[in-house]
């Protein structure tokens, strides 16, 4: 069992640090109870900066204060529980150094617990997949025996030969043509993957804000899944007796919490940050929608993966674990595959399969 703990030090006001996400924040204390029933978290915690809605009630393991105290062991000594994780870290490089210490193979290799087969027969949309990442999913899914269906504006041949229909003069800026995409779509779908992206090689800071990049991005990365998911709806794609389970790739540039860490006294890449964030806001939002409908909608971190889109991190694509795009093409599969309705809304890091805060 883990140390007992004396929490008769903490009052009301009190100030301390507490973890969420990974991450220690300034907090105070709202209040200590005494009841049974919070015994494994009995400090209510206000963290400074956000809302009461963002208050927890948390127990020793997540709070760092002077003002507590172990208490001495009583009875038979015993091995402690070992936490189970729920957040993945915000710091890149600890979290890549975490996965090797521990020699994490789901995060190290993902090809050792990948299982294609899950995908046999089934219809994948797949939304911009002419290269990078997009075009990677297509062609795991052929060889898993999928039926991929790809959208672009135009397509190359080596799209040709991985996807089963290629659904062409595809524009994610616009709502018309994603609800024609979507009824060009062949048969019912098993599931959609918003893979559209875009993020320019610009400075982007207040020395030199990038208004026209900014707006760029959002319309791509924030509208552009919600186009894609109304257009769903509006093609019927949503109504059928078989509804697809949709992934929407967005970033763990979009956690408003890991700022603090990821970009610790520096900011910058406004207009990329903006973006997945508002991609993020507006898929929990179509999650609550959806579940009347039993349509499931899951943010997904692709991880870091060696691309164009990424090529002006390339400096530190080894320090931080980036992975070549088959890889990150079967990552996404991986999470893709385990989307229910169980696990609408959440927003999850496919390098280790933990959770994102927002």
């Amino acid at each position: 069992m883990a140390p007992a703990v004396d929490y008769s030090g903490l009052t009301p006001g009190m100030r301390l640090q507490a973890e969420s996400g990974g991450v220690y924040y300034a907090a105070e204390v709202v209040t200590v109870s005494e009841a049974k029933k919070r015994s494994k978290a009995p400090v209510k915690v206000h963290f400074a900066g956000y809302g009461a809605e963002d208050d927890e009630w948390l127990g020793a393991d997540r709070l760092k204060s002077k003002a507590l105290k172990k208490l001495p062991p009583a009875g038979k000594a015993g091995g402690a529980k070992k936490k189970e994780r729920m957040f993945s870290l915000a710091d890149q490089v600890a979290r890549f150094a975490r996965a090797q210490k521990e020699n994490h193979e789901r995060y190290l290799d993902i090809t050792k617990v990948y299982d294609g087969s899950k995908f046999k027969g089934k219809r994948v949309l797949v939304i911009g997949a002419n290269k990078g990442l997009g075009l990677e999913l297509l062609k795991e899914l052929k060889n898993a025996g999928a039926e991929p269906i790809g959208t672009c504006r135009s397509s190359t041949p080596e799209m040709e030969a991985a996807a089963f229909q290629i659904i062409k003069d595809t524009e994610v800026t616009a709502f018309d043509s994603m609800k024609k995409a979507c009824a060009e779509a062949k048969g019912p779908l098993d599931y959609v993957i918003y893979n559209a992206g875009y993020f320019p090689d610009v400075v982007d800071n207040l020395d030199s804000i990038q208004e026209k990049e900014a707006m760029k991005q959002i319309d791509i990365c924030g509208l552009g899944p919600l186009r894609c998911v109304a257009g769903l709806k509006a093609a019927g794609c949503l109504s059928g007796e078989k509804k697809p389970a949709i992934a929407i790739i967005s970033s763990q540039a979009g956690s408003c919490r890991w700022r603090a860490v990821q970009n610790k006294d520096k900011g910058g890449d406004y207009g990329h940050h903006m973006s997945r964030a508002v991609c993020n806001m507006g898929a929990v939002l179509m999650a609550e929608e959806l579940r009347p409908l039993g349509v499931p909608v899951v943010m997904l971190h692709p991880g870091f993966n060696r691309t164009t889109m990424t090529e002006k991190y390339k400096h530190i694509w080894d320090i931080e674990g980036a992975v070549e795009p088959h890889c990150g093409a079967k990552r996404v599969l991986y999470e893709t595959a385990k989307i229910t309705m169980a696990s609408t809304g959440k927003f999850v890091n496919c390098e280790d399969g933990l959770m994102i805060p927002f």
